[in-house]
């Protein structure tokens, strides 16, 4: 078997994601036979470093014995049960062990499949909570601009990228939505963190005026992953937890992408200092093996709804897989490394060259800028650096990084014009630097 023959195998039958499958007429498809650590291989034999963590699920490289280990001793006991009036000893101990690392005041665990059901949950959740709370006129919900919280139709409500969106506006419910403080837009010589204060003040505004009808905030703590890896300072998770609890309105985290060490702690809403009403999880949280999300909430939250039966304040929500054993056997698997393995410091080591390496690419004529929040670094493509003047979106720029990486034996996949970093936390600094060169001469290739 070669990748030619199984391409086109997959061709006839597989409509794949987020991808105009008239792409492959001349973008050879990829059939991937195995993985190790952050090695990908073709069915040729080719291999390639998989910078973004394979849509950034991978924490410690593929085939990972720990991982593999965990889930083939709980296949042979038990592959899966309802969850609903049973339970079993993977689930509970994954739940006792999430709320033991979570921020505090995060005391109960509601399991869904994946992150866009997570934020289904959380948004649900908050709706019926403020019903069950004799409060049914909350029934909007704050975003940022330039947010993404995933493409089932609630959380496409909530997200605020034009290119997922558009096409489904009518489908969709209306948000109330802030500027975003993401810090690329600020002023020459102002700091992160004096922009993101000032941009607080929508924020503010907003809740000033519709509190009384709104449910929730929801938020992707630090970095704005689908719109372009963009970044903002932690001041503003504190800003906004203090305004929230103020105004009576629940804060949702969206930590699906960021959560588990991308930012430079276990989540990102430590470095704010806050705790949320509702924090979401998926991605990281099974190290990249198997589908699996988890919505942590407060007593009061999980208070109010229970209730005898007849009084109608049950949350009637389901998946067929929830919290299905073999992926909480990978999740228990992921944080006993975290435990075991000083994962957070070797990683803010890493973080620390990934910022080192990456430093040159901001004296590119054709990099704007270049941002970084722990173990994400981004560089983004401009046209013209002094007025700022991006590429039009449909020159494709960052297919052109894309396909030069592959032929050099590097999985890169760029948001536009933003080439990103977010690797398994198994990458060593030797391949760090490789992976900076070649981002540098793909951009010099694209920006010709």
């Amino acid at each position: 078997m070669n990748n030619h023959a199984l391409s086109r195998r997959d061709l006839a039958t597989v409509w794949h994601p987020c991808t105009q499958m008239k792409d492959h007429e001349h973008l050879p498809m990829i059939p991937i036979r195995c993985g190790e650590g952050v090695w990908l291989e073709d069915y040729d034999g080719n291999r390639y470093l998989d910078a973004i963590s394979s849509w950034w699920v991978n924490l410690f490289g593929h085939v990972n014995p720990r991982i593999n280990a965990a889930i083939k001793r709980q296949a042979d006991r038990l592959e899966h049960v309802i969850l609903a009036g049973f339970t079993h000893e993977p689930v509970i101990e994954l739940s006792e062990r999430l709320i033991a690392v979570a921020p505090p005041r995060l005391k109960h665990c509601f399991y869904a499949d994946n992150g866009s059901s997570a934020v289904e949950v959380a948004l649900k959740m908050s709706f019926h909570y403020w019903r069950n709370s004799g409060r049914p006129e909350k029934t909007r919900f704050i975003n940022l601009s330039n947010s993404y919280h995933g493409e089932t139709l609630g959380a496409m409500s909530v997200s605020d990228l034009a290119l997922y969106r558009e096409t489904y506006r009518p489908l969709l419910w209306e948000t109330i939505t802030v500027p975003s403080p993401e810090c690329s837009q600020r002023e020459d010589g102002e700091d992160w963190e004096s922009y993101t204060r000032r941009m607080f003040a929508h924020m503010e505004t907003a809740l000033e005026r519709h509190s009384h009808e709104v449910c929730a905030v929801i938020i992707e703590p630090l970095v704005q992953c689908a719109g372009g890896m963009r970044m903002y300072d932690p001041v503003y998770l504190a800003m906004l937890r203090e305004a929230c609890d103020r105004h009576h309105v629940h804060l949702i985290a969206d930590e699906i992408a960021v959560g588990f060490g991308r930012t430079g702690t276990l989540f990102a809403c430590e470095q704010g200092g806050i705790s949320p009403d509702f924090m979401c999880l998926s991605k990281g949280l099974t190290g990249g093996y198997l589908p699996l999300s988890v919505v942590l909430t407060t007593e009061a939250v999980y208070a109010g709804f229970y209730d005898d039966y007849s009084n109608l304040r049950t949350f009637l929500h389901s998946h067929s897989y929830t919290g299905n054993p073999l992926a909480c056997a990978a999740a228990l698997a992921t944080l006993q490394i975290f435990e075991e393995g000083g994962i957070i410091e070797r990683n803010r080591a890493l973080a620390k060259v990934m910022g080192d390496e990456s430093r040159p690419l901001a004296d590119h004529p054709h990099v704007g800028e270049v941002r970084q929040t722990g173990m994400i670094v981004a560089a983004e493509m401009i046209r013209d650096k002094k007025a700022k003047a991006p590429y039009p979106w449909q020159e494709r720029r960052g297919l052109a990084v894309y396909q030069y990486a592959l032929g050099k034996g590097f999985l890169l996949r760029p948001l536009g014009n933003v080439i990103y970093f977010m690797p398994p936390y198994v990458i060593t600094p030797e391949q760090i630097q490789a992976l900076a060169r070649v981002a540098e001469a793909g951009i010099d290739r694209a920006t010709r």
